[in-house]
């Protein structure tokens, strides 16, 4: 066994600037390190079969959460559970860096889903 690092992870983009790095990859887990540059975002979507952990390594990240908004900055971070719609957003002027973990893998599990109305 071999100490993983980010340099060392297979690495992809998504979105229009975002990276991604594996840093485990197996059929039963998923560690991916991801960088978001400011005003970046993914697509509203959740998972049938996977749940998450997202973890800020630095950064502000804003997660939406089935119609409710948290702030995540670094040391923080929060458990998303299957079959819950979220979007992690970086609404910050700095990149945001973070760790989402997956149980089992989310790759081929994403359904993408509406926004939640506007509230009153």
């Amino acid at each position: 066994m071999t100490a993983i690092s980010k340099e060392k992870a297979e690495h992809y983009n998504w979105g229009e600037e975002c990276d991604g790095w594996h840093l485990v990859k197996s059929q039963a887990l998923s560690v991916i390190q991801e960088r978001v540059p400011p005003g970046g975002r993914e697509i509203r979507h959740l998972h049938q079969h996977a749940e998450q952990f997202f973890y800020v390594l630095s950064g502000c990240a804003t997660l939406e959460v089935n119609g409710e908004t948290h702030q995540l900055t670094a040391q923080q971070g929060l458990h998303v559970p299957c079959n819950t719609p979220h979007q992690l957003s970086n609404l910050s002027q700095d990149d945001l860096h973070f760790i989402v973990t997956s149980t089992p893998p989310s790759h081929e599990d994403r359904v993408i889903i509406n926004p939640p109305p506007d509230k009153p």
